[in-house]
């Protein structure tokens, strides 16, 4: 089980985790959203015979080592009134994988997203659709997310490119270390120059109060266009331009680039020509 995220909904404190790269919700959550016995709420839920047949038609689904025949059992008793039904009943008796209960100091009972809306429109329509809207915005964020890391990796693969480029072609055998660290500080901050407009020392001295560096802040756009200015670099290293002239000719990328990457009339344009 993966750490646990929070969402607000309604006043209500959401907690979602991820298992086996699946959401699972709070059911445990949802509930206290309409009473403090979140035990009793979930319990007269799945009692429910319309309940029952939504988890089993769902473990049906996607579960293959569901076991049908105390699905069946638990089904035929639904609705009698000495009938009842715990999370963990289920899951211990029927093998279910839809409904995972967690003990300890932060437990609770956790539903896979499917179950979870179906237990939320339980207990209140607008709060299901409240947590639809709140999930929905997670999702996009983790997404954006999930685009920024991809690019620091990618601007991390080109880095290398860059580098032994630098190793290859600018850094003489006879050097220290000190020295070849000279060189590859004073390359990056090339990049550095011809994209930000300022060195990683200058970019530390204005942001004392922040930890990393200048491309751990840059946002995707920064990211991508970074990675083709070092690979660029690396091929004018490789041609023998000096560095007065690569600086202008990298600025020049950088200015095209983020022009195309931050207007979105320009991008429509680009689209519009492949068609």
């Amino acid at each position: 089980m993966s750490e646990n995220k929070k969402i607000q909904v309604l006043g209500s404190e959401i907690t979602l985790v991820q298992i086996e790269q699946q959401d699972f919700i709070s059911l445990t959550d949802i509930a206290k959203h309409k009473t403090d016995d979140s035990s009793a709420t979930i319990g007269n839920w799945m009692r429910n015979r319309n309940t029952i047949e939504f988890l089993g038609i769902w473990e049906t689904l996607y579960n293959p080592d569901f076991k049908p025949i105390e699905f069946e059992g638990f089904r035929n008793q639904a609705g009698l009134n000495a009938f009842t039904l715990s999370p963990q009943k289920w899951v211990n008796a029927t093998q279910a994988i839809g409904i995972v209960v967690k003990s300890g100091r932060y437990g609770g009972t956790y539903a896979h997203k499917d179950i979870a809306l179906k237990f939320a429109s339980w207990i209140s329509v607008e709060f299901e659709l409240y947590l639809i809207k709140e999930f929905q915005r997670l999702k996009a964020e983790e997404q954006k997310l999930l685009g920024w890391s991809v690019k620091r990796e990618l601007t991390k693969i080109n880095y290398r490119i860059h580098t032994d480029a630098i190793k290859e072609n600018l850094i003489p055998g006879e050097l220290t270390k000190q020295q070849i660290n000279l060189v590859y500080a004073t390359e990056a901050d090339l990049l550095n120059m011809a994209l930000f407009g300022k060195t990683a020392k200058q970019w530390r001295d204005e942001n004392q109060s922040l930890e990393g560096n200048i491309r751990d802040y840059s946002n995707v756009s920064q990211l991508v266009c970074l990675a083709n200015l070092e690979n660029l670099n690396a091929h004018l290293i490789q041609q023998n331009l000096p560095q007065s002239e690569r600086i202008r000719l990298l600025n020049q990328t950088a200015i095209q680039q983020m022009r195309l990457l931050t207007d979105d009339r320009g991008i429509q344009k680009l689209q519009r020509s492949k068609v």
